[in-house]
């Protein structure tokens, strides 16, 4: 289990593809052998799937229309 800090430390790059394939791998095969991480890993994979679904909303086009004019008076003012 020596390479639970690392990767732990490097989870959230995993799970965003920011890794090199050679560290994925490695950290892939670290997750194969350690089920501690592979539990950790599984949340964080989860809870990133449900914040992606529930956080999308979308911003009403009178909320726009309105920060819109706001900016536009405050660079006209100046």
């Amino acid at each position: 289990m020596g390479d639970c800090n690392d990767s732990l430390a490097q989870l959230y790059t995993f799970l965003d593809g920011e890794l090199t394939d050679d560290k994925r791998v490695d950290i892939r095969k670290h997750l194969d052998d350690c089920s501690p991480c592979l539990e950790r890993f599984d949340f964080q994979a989860e809870l990133k799937v449900v914040i992606a679904k529930k956080c999308h909303e979308e911003v009403p086009q009178e909320l726009r229309d309105r920060i819109a004019a706001l900016i536009e008076a405050a660079d006209s003012a100046t």
